[in-house]
């Protein structure tokens, strides 16, 4: 069968953003919304467990409101990625937000009136038979409460957050959709967007990679005090926030918000640190193949052969697919489904935003996946990775939606566990020497980007953010901590860098999950231990897979490690495990490529 490289969206809405139905969809979402409102304002405390059936009631209408606005959301941000020049799906982007604050304005409501409940009865009424299901998400809205401003004060940062906090995180999205350079690839002088010029961070060509990276970093520095404000007033508003609330710690919401403890970070990033010298042998070993005396930043993703096997879309997905199926017949027959049925947007295209993502469209219990694809083993990689975003969702098909929120970290878990499926399966079928090299290079830069790449961007977040309290961060400051950051976390292995990185990467302007890095290098440490389980015991491990999986939602990450895996993830024993790993992965790319270096 020939799988579409572009994604069906008409079984949502026909006609794009100029659908009829969407704005039916969107109409009905406000009314919903407004019949909403009604109710939890007439909602009073609990004072009794025989209130149970009231409470229930008015959870399933919060659920199901959320769930009708995200599809909405969902369609038209695949929209504007598919299309960063579709205006009225930019409109409507507006309007969803909006709705999404009014919304945000109701279960605060509804949260902190129950958070009123004296203790007995909470305790009492957490364990009757429609609530007892909800009790770890019940209990951690107490707690978040407990640790916010009034109703009041909250519903004016929510209402404030549209126009102020959200609004600079569209004008990024407009910013980069407005930029585009012109490379010269193939000896052709090509006019690209940003994703497509930062897909040529892999060109076989040095010349074709370098023109590209000082194009584009040339774009950044045209535009550096717009991306330099952007960002100033995005994290200004957070700090404000977060003054006003009296939390002194700028982690405090991304550790809460990922169910994670400081200790736990600390020790991830401490094992990191620790075993950062191979890492760096193999960076110096990659400069002396492409024949320099240090890595440059364009040069990262260079291949370091000459024979650097392609797959078309069609070839990527089978082999996906093949190998998806040795671990579990479930994992294989979900991505036959997801590339039979149009999930995938993968044509390489202009005007299309850069990087790739997985939404969820919760009424209809499907995924879509965005991405560039070009052929590359690394392109076959992301998508095996988006897949394992999407059947992450399908694992918890059963389980009841309001406990399916599961935060950034354990979501990679999925994602890189699907991802190394398919990376470890790449390297044994080789054919040759060079393509094995090629191969193994190709997960050895993945471990580089998790735990130098990633942690040079928490390097940069957390110093960022705590120069910010005492005022505006110039453009120039920025880049001096981006530099600062990369050169700690490269283990000063690179000559030139990105001093730009901060205004290049769309992460640090996301408004919905504050410091969107160190989850992506929890994840991929911690499915690595779930995978030396799955190698172990092979497809029978594809339930105890989904088990895990399932429980994401309704469980801090230290039970939920201690429950399905027996470790303590506070120590940095743990996560030294998974390092070494990586490590093996290095030590096999030196002894292949001694002759070449």
């Amino acid at each position: 069968m020939k799988y579409s490289e572009v994604w069906n969206l008409d079984v949502f809405f026909e006609g794009g953003s100029d659908s009829p139905q969407l704005r039916s969809h969107l109409d009905e979402a406000a009314e919903k919304i407004a019949i909403l409102k009604e109710e939890v304002e007439q909602f009073a405390v609990p004072t009794a467990i025989s209130e149970e059936g009231t409470v229930v009631a008015l959870l399933d209408k919060l659920v199901d409101t959320g769930r009708y606005l995200r599809q909405a959301g969902a369609v038209i941000g695949c929209y504007l990625a598919a299309d960063t020049t579709d205006k009225k799906a930019l409109l409507l982007q507006g309007e969803t937000s909006s709705l999404g604050a009014q919304l945000s304005v109701v279960q605060l409501k509804f949260k902190q009136t129950l958070a009123q409940t004296e203790d007995t009865v909470w305790a009492e009424l957490i364990q009757t038979e429609g609530l007892k299901t909800y009790e770890f998400i019940l209990n951690e809205w107490r707690e978040e409460v407990a640790l916010k401003l009034s109703e009041e004060e909250e519903n004016l940062i929510t209402a404030l957050s549209v126009d102020g906090y959200q609004g600079w995180g569209q004008l990024y999205d407009q910013l980069i959709a407005d930029t585009r350079v012109t490379v010269k690839v193939d000896g052709e002088e090509k006019t690209l967007s940003v994703g497509q010029a930062s897909n040529l961070s892999s060109h076989q060509d040095e010349n074709v990679r370098q023109d590209a990276f000082e194009k584009l970093e040339e774009a950044w520095t045209a535009k550096e005090d717009f991306f330099a404000s952007t960002l100033n007033h995005l994290a200004g508003f957070r700090l404000a926030v977060y003054e006003k609330r009296g939390w002194d710690e700028v982690l405090q919401e991304p550790l809460k918000y990922n169910r994670m403890k400081a200790e736990t970070l600390d020790a991830m990033w401490g094992a990191i640190r620790a075993q950062q010298a191979p890492f760096v042998d193999y960076l110096n070993a990659k400069a002396r193949i492409l024949g320099k005396d240090k890595m440059n930043w364009y040069d990262l993703d260079a291949p370091v052969t000459t024979s650097t096997k392609t797959l078309s879309y069609q070839e990527g997905a089978e082999f996906i697919l093949n190998h998806f199926g040795e671990f579990g017949k479930e994992l294989e027959a979900f991505s036959r489904k997801a590339f039979e049925e149009g999930w995938i947007e993968a044509e390489d295209r202009d005007n299309k935003r850069p990087g790739g993502f997985c939404t969820g469209m919760p009424l209809s219990e499907q995924s879509r996946i965005f991405m560039t694809y070009s052929g590359s083993m690394s392109n076959v990689a992301t998508l095996a990775h988006e897949l394992g975003h999407a059947f992450h969702s399908y694992a918890l098909k059963d389980v009841p939606h309001l406990n399916r929120g599961y935060a950034m970290g354990v979501a990679e878990t999925a994602s890189t566990f699907a991802e190394m499926i398919v990376a470890d399966a790449a390297v044994k079928a080789a054919e040759t020497k060079e393509e094995k090299i090629a191969l193994l290079e190709d997960k050895v830069q993945r471990s580089v980007a998790f735990f130098m790449n990633i942690q040079s961007r928490f390097l940069f977040e957390t110093r960022f953010y705590e120069e910010r309290k005492n005022g505006i961060v110039p453009a120039a400051r920025l880049n001096t901590l981006m530099e600062e950051a990369q050169r700690e976390a490269y283990g000063d292995a690179l000559d030139v860098v990105h001093p730009h990185f901060w205004a290049s990467k769309l992460h640090f302007y996301i408004t919905g999950v504050p410091f969107y890095n160190f989850p992506y290098t929890f994840g991929y440490l911690f499915s690595l231990s779930i995978y030396a389980k799955a190698l172990e015991e092979g497809s029978n491990f594809e339930e105890k897979y989904m088990a895990l999986l399932r429980d994401t939602a309704i469980m801090s990450v230290e039970d939920l490690a201690m429950k399905h895996l027996g470790e303590d993830i506070t120590q940095e024993a743990f996560w030294e495990k998974g390092v070494s790993l990586c490590t093996k992965d290095v030590e096999e790319f030196l002894a292949l490529t001694v002759k070449e270096d």
